[in-house]
Parts: structure tokens; sequence; C-alpha cells
């Protein structure tokens, strides 16, 4: 939920991420929507997200990655991971849960690699913060 009390949901068999006003039945998708795939207006399989203040949202995708899709955003920026399935720095293996900071530090949970990983913004690699094999 955002603070204008939006309610937000990942919808992991239709790959995208839809936002509902409170006591309204319309949608809006504000990720993914054009199917299944790793292409940047595409979300696989999302799981979990994060909203910040200027309502952009964060996914984490069965794609390895977290992208950012700022209000109104057809594509997706790739903030975390996004380069395949692996233990590099560069790399996330199924990653779920996520937080932006206010700096948009971006953390992930990196599943399969069991580890935390902070992402700082316009970084292309990423650093272990805990954890890890």
């Amino acid at each position: 939920m955002d603070d204008q009390r939006r309610l937000y949901v990942s919808v992991w068999d239709k790959h995208e991420v839809r936002r509902y006003e409170i006591g309204d039945k319309k949608r809006t998708v504000v990720a993914g929507g054009y199917g299944r795939g790793a292409a940047l207006n595409q979300l696989n399989g999302p799981y979990y997200l994060f909203v910040d203040q200027e309502q952009a949202v964060y996914v984490s995708d069965d794609s390895h990655r977290v992208t950012k899709w700022n209000n109104g955003a057809k594509e997706g920026i790739i903030v975390a991971g996004g380069q395949g399935y692996g233990d590099a720095l560069t790399q996330l293996s199924h990653p779920k849960g996520i937080f932006v900071d206010r700096l948009g530090t971006v953390y992930v949970a990196d599943e399969l690699n069991h580890r935390v990983m902070r992402w700082p913004k316009g970084a292309t690699r990423g650093t272990v913060i805990a954890g890890g094999n």
C-alpha cells in the first residue's frame, strides 16, 4: 500500500503488478502486463514488491532480477541482478523480499544463494551484506 492508500498486488501467473484504489473494482497494471518474459516491458513470475514515496514499484521476479517501474512507465529499469541465474555479484538466484531506502539503495533477499545483497543506486554489481554460500 502506498501513502495514498492504493493497494499493489503481484499476480504471479499473469506476470504483472496491479494497483487498486481502495473501494474501487477497477485495476491498473503498473508493471509488466505484456506476457511472461525477460524484456524490459515484461515480468516473469513476479514475487515481491516495494513501492517508494514517488509510487515507483520495485519487483523481484524469476528472471533473477529486480526492476524499478516509475509511475506511468511502460518499461522497467533493472536495478539489481539481470545477468542470469548465478552467485556472482552481478547475479541473483530467485530474488524474493526487497526493500529500498531513501537513497535508492536496493536490498534483496537472494533466496537460493542464501544471502542478502545491497545494490546502491546506479550500481551494476551488488555486495553481500549477510549470509552467502
